[in-house]
């Protein structure tokens, strides 16, 4: 079990699933206003995730099919080289919900992952220098095969509730469009054994952790994945296009 702490602390277990959304720098209003204070974090979460939905400010690089092809690429990389198992994932205009079951440090793993897409989407986008991830990451450690479902559909569905698809599988950039869907996760406690749909989700669990993500990039060298810079800052980090350790 690992405790982080930036802004607020983040609870990761290793071989437990978590789900994590990480955004687009930029991707909500600086004025909007924050949820009330006596809101659970998942159900201010759910308020957030409503905001990035609308789309209506901020940039909505991933709508690209260019660049949502080189972020789902990395997901999938990761994935292979036996990071973390991949259970469910969304590739949204301006976020990405993922449903995964971590086998390395997760700060490490969505550090390297949001660094290595950061400079190479930067590359696409001849913006180098410039931030493309926010910081800030929502994650939530699950608990209960039930949670598990209720977090998998509300990924799934995202597309459909934010008007982008009429149903999850007609959205090429999620987990529901693909044609052999990710494992799902095992042991958990209170899984229904028969697998019988629960009502839709109306918010997440409240003891989630809206704080930051990690920042210690994980190196690869398999040559079918981008390899991660080291670079100086987490400010710096998501800007992308630092150069490569060989160059």
């Amino acid at each position: 079990m690992n405790l982080k702490r930036r802004r607020l602390p983040h609870l990761y277990v290793i071989g437990q699933p978590l789900f994590v959304t990480f955004r687009l720098y930029g991707s909500l209003p600086a004025n909007r206003p924050f949820p009330s204070s006596n809101l659970t974090s998942g159900e201010a979460f759910v308020t957030m995730d409503r905001l990035l939905d609308q789309a209506r400010s901020g940039p909505t690089f991933l709508k690209q099919p260019a660049i949502a092809q080189l972020i789902l690429a990395s997901l999938e990389c990761g994935a292979r080289l036996g990071h973390y198992q991949m259970h469910s994932f969304v590739i949204m205009p301006n976020h990405v919900h993922l449903l995964l079951t971590p086998h390395v440090s997760v700060s490490k793993l969505l550090g390297s992952l949001k660094a290595s897409t950061a400079r190479r989407a930067n590359l696409l986008l001849q913006r180098c220098g410039q931030p493309f991830w926010q910081d800030e990451s929502y994650d939530h450690v699950v608990r209960s095969g039930d949670e598990f479902r209720r977090i998998q559909r509300y990924i799934e569905n995202n597309p459909v509730t934010a008007g982008l698809a009429a149903t999850a599988e007609q959205y090429a950039w999620s987990s529901a469009g693909r044609p052999a869907r990710p494992p799902q996760a095992e042991g958990l406690p209170h899984t229904s054994p028969t697998g019988t749909p629960e009502a839709s989700c109306q918010s997440l669990p409240g003891s989630g952790r809206l704080g930051r993500a990690g920042t210690s990039p994980l190196r690869t060298t398999s040559p079918a994945c981008p390899r991660t810079v080291r670079a100086k800052s987490s400010e710096s980090r998501h800007r992308g296009c630092w150069r490569r350790p060989d160059q």
